[in-house]
């Protein structure tokens, strides 16, 4: 058993005087436990409080930079000035237990319902709706509203630099906005935002320039600058690998201070690349400047995985799932306590884990089948940290009218 790992040593950026204490990363866990105005709740202070003792460093959900972008119902919001002060409370939980605090910046574009904006169209660089399942049309944004979510990105950063952050990152993958500009399935534009996969990368480029831009005017400590990307899509037409390796050299060119490849595993081959041999990190890490840092998230869960993930030369190891199961992980890992470490979650044990309600509802329904509970069928207590993702739920049996319980009649002599 593998007693020093690497990724427990300390790690300072290059362009930046911001020192972690290890390469592990809270990566970053929808809650939808917000306010309806998308301000901060005491449940996700709890939750975020709970693990700071251990990463280096806490990307937050996904805050939404302007009311048009809202992807789901208690999404938090850095739209507006009066989101600061529980931005600022979410920015000091993190920080409380010595982790970095890093806000994830967003929009939905088409990702999204009317309901849940409130009767507006959602929005996109095309009229194209996600070609999987039904989903709604979207209105396809002008010049002028591009440019004005551009300057939205920005203001949201200088809300972060208000709010005690450390870093904001950029979130360009999981099909959002960024991903449906760059996209050649969502972005079916003629103009200078859509057509060659040059015009595809402006708005990207253009929101990260200008994110730069404001860090550089407004911080006044050091501030880190982040890219979340996913490198492929499985439509057709969709982001191909070298569509992505294109844009992140283009990024790369730009002071960003690290890229975050969104991943379904962390060590997979490319979607369609059959014969393929090479991982999707090996692309990166071959084409990618040495000096950037690259961050990996995609079912890490033990220990000897981000071990390795670290030999290969990525710099840090994002964990998401594995940290709602187990807040402790890097704790355990320090202590040579591996053999504690928790897996798999019991429905009673949410509680504990200061799981928000609307996360747990999300866990034991949509998201049953990649989140290993102990009470499913298919758990494995040999194997906890096994991903099923075909398991099935037994169904609800039905009630029997004639057993349910009645009270007994009271006895006379009594």
């Amino acid at each position: 058993m593998q007693i020093n790992f690497d990724f427990l040593d300390n790690y300072t950026f290059k362009n930046k005087a911001i020192t972690l204490r290890n390469h592990v990363v809270m990566a970053p866990i929808t809650l939808r436990s917000s306010f309806e105005d998308g301000n901060v709740t005491m449940d996700e202070l709890r939750f975020y409080q709970l693990r700071a003792q251990g990463p280096a460093m806490i990307i937050t959900e996904a805050a939404h930079v302007n009311e048009i972008g809202r992807g789901w119902e208690g999404g938090v919001s850095v739209a507006d000035d009066d989101k600061i002060t529980g931005l600022r409370q979410l920015a000091s939980a993190i920080k409380s237990g010595g982790a970095k605090a890093v806000l994830q910046i967003f929009a939905a574009g088409r990702q999204t319902t009317s309901t849940i904006l409130r009767g507006h169209a959602p929005i996109s660089a095309s009229e194209q709706a996600y070609p999987h399942g039904t989903h709604e049309t979207p209105r396809a944004l002008t010049h002028e509203e591009i440019t004005q979510t551009i300057e939205d990105f920005a203001q949201a950063t200088k809300r972060a630099i208000l709010a005690g952050f450390d870093g904001v990152e950029i979130h360009g993958a999981n099909l959002y906005l960024l991903q449906q500009f760059f996209s050649p399935d969502s972005n079916r534009r003629e103009d200078i935002w859509g057509g060659t996969l040059e015009k595809r990368s402006r708005f990207g480029l253009a929101v990260t320039a200008k994110v730069a831009q404001t860090i550089n005017k407004y911080a006044d400590r050091p501030f880190l600058l982040g890219y979340r990307q996913s490198p492929e899509e499985s439509t057709v037409p969709g982001i191909s690998l070298a569509d992505s390796l294109y844009f992140a050299k283009k990024l790369a060119e730009l002071p960003v201070d690290y890229l975050h490849l969104s991943l379904k595993d962390a060590f997979q081959k490319p979607f369609n690349g059959k014969t393929d041999t090479k991982r999707v990190i090996d692309y990166y890490l071959e084409q990618l400047p040495p000096d950037l840092p690259l961050m990996v998230a995609g079912l890490l869960k033990q220990p000897e995985q981000v071990e390795s993930l670290m030999d290969t030369g990525v710099t840090f190891g994002a964990l998401g799932r594995e940290l709602i199961t187990e807040p402790d992980w890097v704790q355990k890992v320090m202590l040579q306590d591996v053999a504690s470490i928790r897996y798999a979650v019991s429905p009673t044990d949410f509680n504990l884990l200061a799981v928000p309600k609307p996360l747990e509802n999300w866990l034991l329904t949509r998201f049953r089948n990649g989140f290993p509970i102990t009470t499913d069928i298919e758990f494995d207590p040999k194997k906890p940290w096994q991903y099923y993702k075909h398991a099935v739920n037994e169904p609800a049996k039905p009630i029997d009218p004639t057993k349910l319980m009645t009270l007994k009649p009271k006895n006379k002599n009594n």
